[in-house]
């Protein structure tokens, strides 16, 4: 047996929702569901995902829209496009996936923060805000809500 990993060609349904009120263009709607799915674990190492072609079919998009979409997600090292196995999901160590996960918390905070300032709030206002909505959220670890 060669030393090259195998992965499944099992294609799994990846419940992606395109909204045409989004402002973001679709691809980047695509983009952002598909990036959000790998690092919370969702889609694995090696898993298949669909053609581009099958993809823009399931979604009604162009398939010019799920080319640019899985062509960044290749460009940031998160799937790997090969000829005769399709495009996969790549192998990430976990300390990369965990930078990844926080750099997103990170931007999505410091929006936040920027949102917050323009509003004219405090700093203690702007951690009132925040401790508000730790406590009313009820998301898991996983990601699940209790």
């Amino acid at each position: 047996m060669s030393g090259k990993k195998r992965y499944p060609r099992r294609v799994p349904h990846v419940p992606i929702r395109l909204s045409m009120e989004d402002p973001q263009p679709m691809y980047r709607q695509l983009e952002s569901q598909l990036r959000d799915f790998i690092l919370a674990g969702e889609l694995k190492a090696g898993t298949k995902l669909p053609t581009i072609r099958a993809l823009a079919g399931e979604l009604s998009c162009s398939v010019i829209t799920t080319q640019r979409a899985y062509q960044d997600l290749e460009g940031e090292g998160l799937i790997l496009t090969r000829q005769g196995w399709g495009t996969v999901v790549a192998d990430i160590p976990e300390e990369k996936l965990n930078a990844r996960r926080r750099e997103a918390v990170e931007a999505a905070f410091g929006e936040a923060v920027r949102t917050g300032r323009r509003a004219g709030l405090t700093e203690e206002e702007l951690r009132d805000v925040l401790n508000q909505a730790l406590q009313l959220d009820h998301t898991n670890v996983e990601g699940d809500v209790s």
